[in-house]
């Protein structure tokens, strides 16, 4: 490669790295504790799912039904729904109360009340929210305005 290329290409190939997310850091699922719960003696899994066509049905439904449910949260969406001779069991962290009500009450409406078993558990909503602040920098004696964005967590319970 001729010698004023070089740096084309290196740019080019940081830029490809960084639009790939080559050197981006994994963020570890925040339900890991929660899958814990998975091993424990008797803790109905999806792998405990039956394969018999009502079974399969239930499911597809209650699942279908919370998907379609907008106003839950990514939690809700993605609970645990296993059916297994008709009983259902729910599991999995959900935001809210509400939240919990809402996907007992649709699964209820496909199975039947007396077929549901709601494992589920309220984690609580945490919202993060940026504002920005200003402030005054002095450096070698000039005060200049300095806009930082300050993040703001809070917990529901």
């Amino acid at each position: 490669m001729p010698g004023n290329q070089r740096p084309l290409a290196s740019v080019l190939i940081f830029a490809l790295c960084a639009c790939t997310g080559l050197g981006a850091q994994q963020v570890k699922p925040d339900n890991t504790a929660v899958n814990k719960a998975d091993r424990n003696a008797g803790a109905v899994t999806a792998d405990q799912q039956s394969n018999a066509r009502p079974d399969l049905d239930v499911t597809r439904d209650i699942r279908k039904a919370l998907v379609d449910d907008k106003s839950l949260s990514t939690y809700a969406h993605n609970v645990k729904v296993v059916t297994l001779h008709g009983k259902v069991t729910l599991r999995g962290p959900v935001k809210t109360a509400d939240e919990k009500n809402a996907v007992a009450a649709k699964a209820a409406q496909v199975a039947g009340v007396r077929n549901v078993v709601d494992r589920l558990t309220v984690t609580g909503a945490t919202h993060t929210t940026t504002k920005r602040a200003t402030t005054t920098k002095t450096t070698n004696h000039k005060t200049t305005p300095h806009t930082a964005a300050v993040h703001k967590t809070t917990g529901q319970k």
